[in-house]
């Protein structure tokens, strides 16, 4: 892990499962399984937080039949606070496939008086659940049903949600898009995405901005995010932003068509 001191990642970790909860999710010996047939493996994945006292052999053919039922690949999330340990190097020894390594980029204090404008011809829209799963669903090309368990996770979440659109004035086309989850002092910043014609103008940038504007007024003091590793663009961006990183995670599968 980084220089963060691991008592604010661990916050961190626990704030980011609370702000991606999904209505399907289940409790089996440590392991909360998520099993959502939305697009993020966040929300259909295995967070084995405690250790349990199970064998490894015996939990994974109980959390097999839950995402054979629910007609979903098997996926582990792998974190520096997976329990036991050995999980990883133990699924890996079983011919589990790592994919999605991720970087969890922290912002330990909110920057105030940051820039608001937005160039002529746009406008802020806010969004609420129902219509951000659709709109950045709609740019991503996400089929209708992952669009609607995005909505129905946005709409069910235990954290207060904050959907923000930069919208063109002239056809009220959105051309980028981004929510925030408050939860106490620390406010997620989540499915930042700009339309491939509106990038390069610093829409993304004004639009983490403003949702971390926002978010300090509603009394948050610092900030995460989860991004590719191998995204430098959005990485380079977020670090201009005050975040750098904190912790890595990926996941692992049996199935390498998960990725």
């Amino acid at each position: 892990m980084s220089g963060f001191a691991a008592d604010l990642l661990s916050r961190v970790e626990d704030a980011g499962l609370n702000a991606s909860a999904p209505p399907q999710q289940r409790w089996v010996d440590g392991w909360l399984i998520r099993f959502s047939p939305a697009k993020a493996k966040r929300a259909r994945c295995i967070n084995a937080v405690a250790a349990g006292r199970l064998p490894l052999a015996q939990k994974l053919a109980l959390a097999e039949a839950v995402f054979a039922a629910a007609g979903l690949p098997m996926v582990v999330r792998i974190t520096p606070f997976t329990q036991p340990p050995s999980l990883d190097s133990e699924l890996a020894g079983r011919g589990w496939h790592s994919i999605d390594d991720t970087r969890v980029m922290v912002c330990p204090s909110l920057p105030a008086d940051l820039p608001l404008a937005l160039p002529a011809g746009h406008s802020w829209q806010p969004l609420p659940a129902a219509g951000f799963a659709e709109a950045v669903g709609a740019m991503r090309g996400s089929p209708a049903a992952q669009r609607a368990a995005h909505a129905q996770r946005l709409q069910l979440s235990p954290v207060p949600l904050s959907g923000l659109a930069i919208c063109r004035d002239d056809d009220g086309a959105v051309l980028a898009c981004g929510h925030s989850a408050i939860e106490a002092e620390w406010v997620g910043l989540y499915d930042v995405f700009t339309i491939e014609p509106a990038r390069g103008r610093g829409l993304a940038r004004l639009l983490c901005q403003r949702l971390l504007s926002l978010a300090a007024q509603a009394g948050a003091r610092g900030a995460y995010l989860q991004v590719d590793a191998g995204n430098l663009p959005a990485r380079t961006l977020y670090g201009q932003l005050g975040f750098s990183d904190g912790y890595a995670y990926h996941y692992r599968t049996p199935d390498p068509a998960a990725a």
